[in-house]
């Protein structure tokens, strides 16, 4: 079991830079899978990026490759989602998500969430 913390949101303009951090608790935080999804309002919550347990392997949707960088650091427990070059198109709660099975894109599969941090980007 494995319960998160979200943090590291906040206001900033079109351009900015934010960082995101999840915290984790428990042993076995590099047996997870680990992802950040993120949701805006009226709308479904979304796949950002996902990283597997030993941090090796890296994915993104489409609209944030090269602006944005998951990564984890498992001494600390900790999930980041690095977000450069942010864009109003980004504002949204952004949550992390953990599960065991490696790969996963939907929502729907991913057994343990953050509780979120809200992102706004002002143009």
């Amino acid at each position: 079991q494995v319960q998160l913390v979200d943090s590291g949101g906040g206001l900033v303009q079109a351009g900015d830079s934010l960082r995101l951090s999840c915290s984790a608790s428990g042993r076995t935080f590099n047996l997870y899978f680990m992802a950040w999804f993120r949701q805006a309002p009226g709308t479904e919550r979304e796949f950002v990026a996902a990283i597997t347990g030993s941090g090796r392997s890296t994915y993104y949707v489409d609209s944030v490759k090269g602006r944005f960088t998951i990564s984890r650091d498992n001494n600390k427990n900790t999930l980041y989602l690095q977000m450069n070059s942010l864009k109003p198109e980004d504002t949204a709660v952004y949550y992390c998500a953990a599960d065991r099975r490696s790969g996963l894109r939907s929502s729907s599969q991913y057994e343990h969430w953050g509780q979120g941090t809200q992102v706004t980007v002002s143009s």
